[in-house]
């Protein structure tokens, strides 16, 4: 069971003013490959999982985009914990099937 959800949005500066969309793809590739489960928004990205693992997918993140040529990263990060009862997406959203 899950403890904690973790919403994250990247705000890359890049290199020569480049779009950000290929390095906000990068971290969520990071995001992928970590088999965490997650939910792409369009303002930032939630993932399920412990936070002994969520802290360091962040660090992940930032370390992928700065080995893509990004000299500085701002990440916001959000944070529900909640070790006694777990933390789930479905959970939290169940009341909203669709979205709305």
């Amino acid at each position: 069971m899950a403890d904690a959800l973790l919403s994250i949005q990247i705000l890359p500066h890049t290199p020569g003013g480049e779009s950000v969309i290929p390095y906000v793809d990068r971290a969520i590739d990071v995001i992928k490959a970590s088999g965490l489960p997650y939910r792409v928004g369009p303002l930032e990205t939630t993932i399920e999982g412990d936070l002994d693992r969520l802290l360091p997918l962040v660090k992940a993140m930032n370390d992928a985009l700065i080995e893509a040529g990004c000299p500085s990263i701002i990440s916001q990060v959000k944070i529900y914990y909640n070790p006694t009862e777990g933390a789930s997406m479905a959970r939290l959203l169940e009341k909203y099937p669709d979205g709305q």
